[in-house]
């Protein structure tokens, strides 16, 4: 963890340091934000969720060994150094489980926050913010505290019983976005009131002191805060520096922490900027990557189309939408509204929801056989009107006229932006 606690040493130094968190376990995203931080000479943070990935498999169907080991496979194949890859797990505590009481949530988070540790994710979120369904509403800051820190108890006892010592490195906050974005629309955010992020420090120290994590609670090195940046399915919030002041001044006050800035997605480049010099030091982001990846799969399904018979084409879009439908649980209490406006936010919803169907075998087999489909140079024409940015690429000599090698780079436009405002290059 000695990488994102010297990042955070220069930020805090009035540095522009920060460091970004891939969040999203698709192979194709992870293997551009591999090749992203090799040519920058870069070190990748990628964090799974508990969601994504959990003990019971999660919607990926990996369990925290499983995602570690395919991420060490292909960080191998890559030619990714070891050392420049950190591990984190976000969203680490009872969120899968909310529909359940709260004894049985925090068991079940706490046996998900073992298999993390053991599998060597070394940044953990606790995030114990969300409402059991036994629990009075809203939580107070009290018992959130005392949740997380019952949770990093757990996470210093598996380190120990593991690798003989702890170097965790812990995530709190108690006014945390749900994960992937708002599911309603919003066109205002409030700022966390300094003295409200001042009350959540002080809920998680005394709760850490009362389980005699004083030597943890010096590894805690973020806070999550709502720094006013969000988005819905059709809109972004974007971030303005100005209401943020008092929280940038809040981080000198403090001996160690920065902020960690949840739901950056589709943020300016210059937010971006702003954003790691007022100390949100730690970006996430997870559903702009799967976003830029369908765009690159229907721009490459729309080029199939102009070149092959129906007989022959991958057929992914409409089966995308057919499995969408199929299966609505993971998009339908978001996308509310009548058929008209479902069918719009299906697939194009800043939200994402379609991102939890690619694993699906189906749409594995269709990815594949699209790819298959255009193997080979494509025509430049066909890149110019599906694929704008990457065409001019293409032009200049900087990128092969390869349609997974396209697809990568879409996904990259969006990591650049990023690599920009953390390490000042891009990539």
């Amino acid at each position: 963890m000695q990488i994102i606690q010297d990042i955070i040493r220069r930020n805090r130094a009035g540095q522009q340091a920060g460091i970004y968190a891939v969040c999203s376990a698709h192979p194709l995203v992870l293997e551009a934000a591999m090749e992203e931080a090799l040519a920058g000479g870069t070190p990748l943070l990628v964090e799974a969720t508990a969601n994504q990935v959990n003990q019971f498999g999660g919607y990926t169907g990996m369990t925290p060994a499983d995602f570690r080991d395919a991420l060490l496979t292909l960080a191998e194949r890559v030619g990714l150094p070891r050392h420049l890859l950190v591990l984190g797990g976000d969203h680490l505590g009872p969120v899968c489980w909310l529909a359940e009481g709260a004894q049985t949530a925090m068991a079940k988070a706490e046996a998900l926050i073992r298999d993390y540790v053991a599998a060597g994710f070394s940044k953990i979120h606790l995030d114990c913010s969300m409402a059991c369904a036994d629990d009075p509403e809203p939580l107070s800051d009290q018992v959130i505290a005392a949740r997380a820190a019952r949770l990093c108890q757990v996470a210093e006892a598996q380190a120990l019983a593991s690798f003989g010592a702890s170097n965790l490195c812990y995530v709190i906050g108690t006014e945390v976005p749900p994960p992937g974005g708002a599911s309603h629309s919003i066109d205002h955010l409030d700022v966390t009131p300094a003295a409200a992020a001042r009350q959540t420090l002080a809920a998680h120290h005394q709760a850490f002191s009362a389980l005699g994590l004083e030597e943890a609670w010096d590894r805690v090195i973020a806070l999550v805060v709502q720094p006013g940046v969000e988005f819905d399915h059709l809109g972004v919030i974007d971030y303005q520096s100005d209401a943020a002041q008092a929280l940038k001044n809040l981080v000198q006050e403090q001996p160690a922490i920065v902020f960690e800035a949840h739901s950056t997605d589709y943020q300016q480049p210059q937010s971006y900027q702003a954003l790691v010099r007022d100390h949100f030091a730690i970006l996430k982001v997870g559903p702009a990557l799967t976003f830029a990846l369908r765009e690159g799969l229907f721009a490459l399904s729309h080029m199939e189309e102009a070149l092959l018979s129906a007989e022959q084409q991958s057929g992914l879009r409409a089966l995308a939408d057919a499995r969408m439908q199929a299966a609505p649980q993971y998009w339908q209490k978001f996308y509310r509204g009548d058929l008209a406006q479902q069918r719009l936010l299906r697939p194009f919803s800043f939200s994402d929801r379609i991102r939890y169907y690619w694993p699906d075998p189906e749409l594995q087999l269709a990815q594949e056989r699209l790819f298959a489909n255009l193997a080979g140079p494509l025509p430049l024409p066909l890149v110019s009107q599906y694929l704008p940015l990457q065409y001019q690429a293409l032009r200049q000599g900087r990128l092969a006229n390869d349609a997974r090698v396209l697809v990568k780079d879409k996904i990259k436009d969006v990591l650049r932006s990023y690599a920009q405002a953390c390490f000042g290059a891009e990539g």
